[in-house]
């Protein structure tokens, strides 16, 4: 997947930052949105990062995921 994809969250994952659901848990299994950016590197050094690829949903709401939770549309 590369930057600019756009892409349906598969997996049930709860997330507490929903800009509407602000400190309640919402499951986002289902939402589709655009990858924004994908976590490689932190200041010229490689990284390892549990949750690398950040999916924009809506101007407010974007969230970062696995590979494993995401498939391409």
């Amino acid at each position: 997947m590369n930057i600019g994809d756009r892409v349906r969250v598969k997996q049930a994952v709860m997330v507490y930052t929903h800009p509407e659901y602000r400190n309640q848990a919402k499951d986002v299994q289902g939402f589709e949105g655009e990858i924004e950016h994908i976590i490689s590197d932190y200041k010229g050094r490689p990284v390892s990062p549990d949750l690398p690829y950040r999916v924009k949903f809506t101007p407010r709401f974007k969230a970062h995921f696995k590979l494993e939770e995401l498939e391409a549309l």
